[in-house]
């Protein structure tokens, strides 16, 4: 009779020769490449990469790199250590077969894993008319090229920018234009600038500060359509109110695309919001069951969290890439009893017309706001979001050093509204609606999403923005 290995020796056999693939080199791929070989695993690692780049740090391109302080291509991420990793950068993956264990590239060849780990990101929604994207002057950002291509164009000092979108790039791209002296178009179809992820109350501040750094801020339209010269230039825009826009740039800030469409016909909880996932990383496939040897991580992923009702959370964020790259890491080379999830409390930061605004939480979970401190006048303050009585999120104008505090109150479910400070008061501390848009609205989809209880939800339904 044969006596079944321990756990133990289970572990270190896949350690030793094990074959993972990791999809998606970017900081979660890299950053899982580093720590799998921190966690002992000396058996074969690649990955792939639809970009023919090496890994490379994306916040710096809407802000460092459209300035002009830092080239598109000096924004390579560091290396925390060797990986001694096959690199099949410049070639997508274009399906997976969980019964053979391999995974399709766009060039026709299979590459077998025992264990896979799904880093594919997010990529930036296109113009929706193909005619009118492809016009001279239409841009969008994410990638390092379309950062390089889009901070020639803004060198080039164009008569006026236009922005479709008053997200967070969407925003940052206006006072981007107006530190360079460039005049800016923002239209947005919500009330408010960022009303989607941080809502109406705190929308109407940005409002007020786009428009008090000399912003062209028309909100509650949309654009119909993009006009194009003889020559294939964009020059113009129609807006949904009958006006005209002049404008030889134009940048199509419409939010993000999750890339999942390569798995179509592999049987995993893919869709809208990403690939849902338990909180260790572990993929679930289209029956709600969790999979042994499928991993997710980064802006793809979409997992239950104990804070917010285990609602399934996708978070768009830099720390959420890292930490959660990190732990799907660890759980890949161990087993049952030595898993560990993933509870991020989501946390992000945008510079933008001279404010540092920062966030902890999930704003939209919220239905109330308080201000907490400092002073809405100065552009200086914290406010905390509340639901059913407790504290669910906070965001800080320059008031970035009291965001730990606040983030201590969310994960001990403080009472909201939270106990007042000992100092910095504003004058009134009465909660009031926070004001975001209900469902169906049509507005900038925010970084972090809450998107129910099902890991394989499919509600939601794209409807281009402007047609």
């Amino acid at each position: 009779m044969t006596v079944p290995a321990t756990v133990a020796e289970l572990v270190r056999e896949f350690r030793a020769n094990g074959r993972i693939v990791i999809v998606g080199a970017s900081l979660a791929g890299l950053r899982a490449a580093e720590a799998l070989r921190d966690e002992g695993f000396t058996g074969s690692l690649t990955l792939v990469g639809d970009e023919p780049y090496e890994p490379y740090d994306r916040p710096p391109l809407s802000k460092q790199v459209l300035k002009g302080w830092v080239p598109a291509d000096h924004t390579k991420l560091p290396r925390l250590r060797e990986v001694s990793a096959e690199w099949r950068l410049g070639v997508a993956a274009a399906g997976l077969d969980r019964a053979t264990r391999q995974v399709r590239l766009a060039d026709g060849e299979q590459i077998p894993y025992d264990r896979l780990l799904i880093a594919t990101g997010t990529r930036a929604r296109r113009w929706p008319n193909p005619d009118e994207a492809a016009l001279d002057g239409v841009y969008t950002l994410r990638s390092r090229d379309d950062a390089a291509q889009l901070q020639k164009a803004l060198a080039a000092r164009p008569s006026r920018v236009l922005v479709i979108g008053a997200g967070f790039i969407g925003s940052e791209m206006a006072s981007v234009c107006r530190e360079l002296d460039l005049s800016v178009t923002v239209v947005e179809r919500g009330s408010a600038p960022l009303v989607g992820a941080l809502g109406g109350v705190i929308g109407k501040i940005a409002a007020e500060m786009q428009r008090e750094h000399g912003v062209d801020l028309r909100c509650g339209l949309g654009v119909s359509s993009l006009e194009g010269d003889g020559s294939g230039h964009v020059r113009r825009a129609h807006l949904s109110d009958g006006s005209i826009v002049e404008a030889e740039v134009v940048v199509a800030s419409l939010g993000s695309i999750r890339n999942v469409e390569w798995l179509e016909g592999a049987g995993l909880a893919s869709g809208f919001w990403g690939i849902g996932c338990d909180a260790g990383g572990r993929a679930f496939d289209v029956n709600g069951v969790v999979t042994d040897s499928i991993y997710v991580a980064g802006d793809v992923a979409r997992a239950p969290h104990v804070l917010y009702e285990y609602q399934f959370l996708a978070m768009e964020h830099w720390d959420n890439a890292v930490l959660g790259a990190a732990v799907a890491a660890h759980n890949m080379v161990n087993l049952e009893p030595h898993y560990r999830p993933h509870l991020l409390l989501p946390g992000f930061w945008s510079g933008q017309f001279g404010v540092n605004i920062k966030s902890v939480g999930v704003p939209p979970f919220g239905d109330e706001i308080v201000f907490t401190q400092g002073s809405v006048k100065e552009r200086r303050f914290a406010a905390a979001y509340g639901r059913r009585g407790r504290i669910v999120a906070a965001v800080t104008f320059d008031h970035g050093r009291w965001l730990e505090h606040y983030a201590r109150l969310i994960e001990q479910s403080a009472p909201f509204p939270p106990p007042p400070p000992g100092w910095d008061r504003p004058d009134d501390m009465n909660s009031m609606p926070a004001e975001f848009p209900p469902p169906g609205v049509p507005t900038e989809l925010p970084d972090v999403v809450l998107t129910g209880h099902d890991p394989n939800e499919r509600r939601a339904e794209f409807r281009p923005r402007s047609r």
